[in-house]
């Protein structure tokens, strides 16, 4: 019986560890502030005198 407590214990820290990782990743992304969507890279459009 002692080792079945000790499997449950371990069991139910492990999930509630897990648990708060997850809060916590959760949190970590939501502090972050947002990028700006810009590319990197722009062409020109099709028409404007690309190709002589």
């Amino acid at each position: 019986m002692p080792r079945l407590l000790a499997a449950a214990v371990t069991a139910v820290a492990a999930a509630a560890l897990a648990v708060g990782a997850a809060f916590g990743i959760v949190a970590l992304l939501e502090a972050t502030p947002e990028q700006p969507n810009t590319p990197l890279i722009t062409y020109e459009q099709a028409g404007r005198g690309s190709r002589p």
